[in-house]
């Protein structure tokens, strides 16, 4: 779609709330198009959107298409859907009746990609802290970089910044196989792993899906520590953090504490600089080290990225520290994976363990997690079992189902009844009200708490907020 069609255009989202389509959203508006949408909820996103200009609904009802085909009569409008949108939700079901034009938010996001020189982040973990640190990186060193991702930017206090620049870092996703409609510049993978059992039916799928993606990448950025990706996917630019050798960028980390990374950076084997980094965590490094080469890809200088690599934070909901109650510090997590609950309970055991920090010796690290989709606790209900085991006191809520149906009957019992058999300390608890009801009781000055989901596991600070409590912003 050329500039002066766009410009005719009108977008509704249908969910316009969530983070991936109020990205979209505010990019169309920040690119002169009327945009409007529905969501059950408002939230922080649709009051953005509002100040911005867009129309918001707070119901999904037909009334609502009728009204925006009766208004924008002047122009071409698309209605905007996720693979969220189930096909009876009523505003969908009615454009379909109605034969009105319908897109898919990848087509939307893929159509935008086009008009830059597009970094493209892809993988099974880590895209929306990759695209931070890449985005964050290219601002500061460039002044010439857009970026729509997944979750906020801290530089940027957005999911999207689109501005008439020379680059855009995009974060696409792979869980419902539209991730074969992006054409990049750059590529980048960050891992491959099995997951979206909703979707793909085993770990085959997943890869099938990313070499399509591959094949319309102009150059490809892989992550060679993952050994998915080494055995199945070929590149000249590849990263790793276990070694210098064959590969093109590599960061070998000599100290990893609580507050920083210092490690050794080489290039095509030859050492060029040692690096500080004020992010903790190894998954947190390979995902810096991405962005690093990626930077490097399009011609950054080095010297401008050492420079501004202190000015590096990790994106909202990741391992986010959000305040303290009574002297118990809490912590937000995405994790919604055995594999990203791993390295998310890894790093909180770092914290806990910290030699030098007087405030968390001795302390206990609490889990506190809300499963996401019927699904994957069906597929990796072992999975999650061992690696939530790890904490000192584990509590799991009722599933977040993300709209699925349980035909199974699937709860979170089988996950607790398979902790219980590692570590006696697990507990279900039905939702956030009932855990800050008993808060005092399941909890103990000096735990380090780590609330982890996808759903709405994290409006447990607003409840808690309800409480006496000092909060960090």
């Amino acid at each position: 779609m050329d500039k002066k069609l766009l410009l005719k255009s009108h977008f509704h989202f249908i969910g316009i709330g969530g983070i991936g389509m109020s990205a979209l959203a505010m990019g169309l508006l920040k690119k002169g198009c009327s945009v409007s949408g529905s969501d059950l909820v408002k939230n922080d996103e649709t009051n953005k959107l509002e100040k911005l200009g867009a129309l918001i609904f707070t119901s999904q009802v037909r009334h609502n298409i009728e009204f925006v085909t009766s208004k924008f009569t002047n122009r071409l409008i698309n209605f905007v859907v996720s693979s969220a949108i189930k096909p009876e939700n009523e505003e969908f079901s009615y454009c379909k009746e109605k034969n009105l034009s319908i897109k898919h938010r990848s087509e939307i996001l893929a159509m935008l990609m086009r008009t830059y020189t597009a970094l493209a982040v892809a993988g099974s973990h880590g895209k929306t802290s990759t695209s931070t640190f890449l985005s964050t990186i290219l601002e500061l060193c460039t002044r010439n970089s857009s970026s729509i991702t997944g979750g906020i930017i801290p530089i940027y206090n957005s999911n999207c910044h689109l501005e008439n620049t020379k680059y855009l870092v995009a974060e696409v996703d792979e869980s419902d196989g539209t991730i074969n409609k992006y054409k990049s510049d750059i590529g980048i993978i960050n891992n491959i792993d099995f997951d979206h059992c909703d979707h793909f039916s085993n770990l085959s799928e997943v890869i099938s899906s990313f070499k399509s993606f591959a094949k319309n990448s102009k150059k490809l950025l892989l992550n060679f520590d993952c050994e998915t990706s080494k055995k199945n996917f070929y590149s000249n630019f590849k990263w790793s953090n276990s070694t210098a050798k064959n590969v093109a960028y590599a960061i070998i980390p000599t100290e990893i504490n609580s507050k920083y990374t210092i490690g050794k950076y080489y290039e095509n084997g030859n050492f060029i600089s040692n690096l500080s980094i004020p992010i903790p965590g190894l998954h947190n490094l390979s995902n810096i080290t991405a962005a690093i080469a990626a930077s490097r890809m399009i011609g950054v200088d080095f010297i401008e990225i050492k420079k501004n690599l202190k000015y590096l934070k990790l994106p909202k909901k990741r391992f986010e520290f959000r305040g303290q109650i009574d002297e118990r510090s809490l912590y937000d997590d995405y994790a919604h994976h055995p594999n990203e609950i791993k390295e998310t309970i890894k790093l909180g055991r770092l914290f806990i363990n910290q030699k030098n920090n007087n405030e968390f010796q001795k302390n206990r690290l609490i889990a506190l997690f809300q499963p996401h989709r019927y699904s994957r606790v069906k597929q990796f209900n072992k999975e999650f079992a061992e690696e939530l085991s790890k904490a000192d006191v584990i509590y799991v809520t009722s599933i977040y189902g993300a709209g699925e149906g349980n035909e199974d009957k699937i709860t979170s019992k089988i996950i607790t009844d398979l902790i219980y058999k590692k570590n006696k300390n697990v507990s279900y608890i039905n939702n956030y009200y009932e855990f800050t009801k008993n808060f005092y009781e399941l909890t103990k000055k000096g735990d380090l708490i780590l609330n982890m989901g996808a759903g709405d596991c994290h409006n447990f600070w607003s409840i808690l907020n309800e409480k006496p409590i000092k909060i960090n912003n």
